[in-house]
């Protein structure tokens, strides 16, 4: 069966954010033993090499990817945004609340689409944007109504939300600014550009890091998320964006928590309650709906 470019996008987003929650078990263990920042800068630079290479090797950096390099700058900036405040604000800020803002982001995105793109969202697209806000909070709050009625927003939650906001505004402007460039080639020049500003934020914290004497499971950290959860995420990113519509590709975010839980139960046997499945299927219910054209 031949697939449509409207379900490889779908298809890319799936993979994405399996990968993506992936990150998170493991860069839970490998947190008190590095500073995140410097962290993120070498994700980023190996993840840069990784991504260039691939390019060297299939559809090469034609000149043509060099044109308006402050492209780069852009995106590079905003994704390097959005990890710089995400840690910033983790400083203060609880895992949970923190999670809850971030389902806010495929919202904002929609309305990014509609800023940069004039993509409209449908009332389906409402629905199920809702839809799986309702699901993806009842999976982080892991079906504890009063965790969720005891939401308090602080300074770290402030602070995370600006990243949040950054993050929607990269998706749909890797669509605007994209000039036909292929998506390996695309994400090589926002990598190196992110890489860059990244590097410049985090240089005392890479400077006095020991990386000789850190433990073995950051190391394990830093290969997963600089392949799986910085590479192959930014590219299948890249992909989507230019197939679908940006509030689509962002809706996935709201799959993240279940396949954290599904990784919680590989690592370490922790299996949810019971009505936590209720959210998950409501995700299951909104990513139907956009499925639908």
């Amino acid at each position: 069966m031949t697939l449509t470019p409207s379900q490889r996008g779908h298809l890319a987003m799936l993979a994405f954010s399996a990968l993506v929650a992936g990150s998170f078990s493991l860069g839970a263990l490998a947190a008190p033993h590095v500073d995140p920042a410097a962290l993120s800068a070498v994700r980023f630079l190996l993840a840069g090499v990784l991504v260039g290479a691939a390019a060297l090797a299939t559809t090469g950096l034609p000149r043509s990817t060099w044109v308006a390099p402050w492209r780069y700058l852009v995106l590079g900036g905003l994704l390097a945004g959005y990890f710089v405040l995400m840690f910033q604000g983790l400083k203060t800020a609880a895992p949970v609340p923190t999670a809850a803002v971030f389902t806010l982001t495929p919202v904002m995105a929609a309305g990014f689409g509609w800023l940069f793109l004039r993509q409209r969202l449908t009332g389906r697209m409402a629905l199920a944007l809702a839809i799986g806000a309702a699901g993806a909070l009842w999976v982080i709050f892991r079906a504890d109504l009063g965790a969720l009625l005891a939401l308090e927003i602080g300074r770290g939650e402030v602070i995370y939300f600006w990243g949040c906001v950054a993050h929607a505004a990269y998706t749909p402007l890797v669509r605007r600014l994209n000039r036909g460039e292929t998506p390996v080639a695309f994400t090589f020049g926002m990598m190196l550009a992110g890489t860059g500003m990244l590097t410049l934020y985090a240089w005392p914290a890479i400077r006095a890091t020991d990386w000789a004497a850190l433990p073995g499971i950051v190391w394990v950290t830093l290969v997963y998320v600089a392949v799986a959860a910085s590479a192959v995420t930014f590219v299948l990113l890249q992909y989507a964006t230019l197939r679908l519509p940006a509030a689509k590709v962002m809706a996935y975010t709201y799959l993240v928590p279940s396949w954290v839980i599904l990784w919680e139960i590989a690592l370490h046997g922790a299996v949810p309650p019971g009505l936590v499945v209720a959210g998950v299927a409501l995700t299951a219910l909104a990513l139907w709906l956009l499925l639908k054209e």
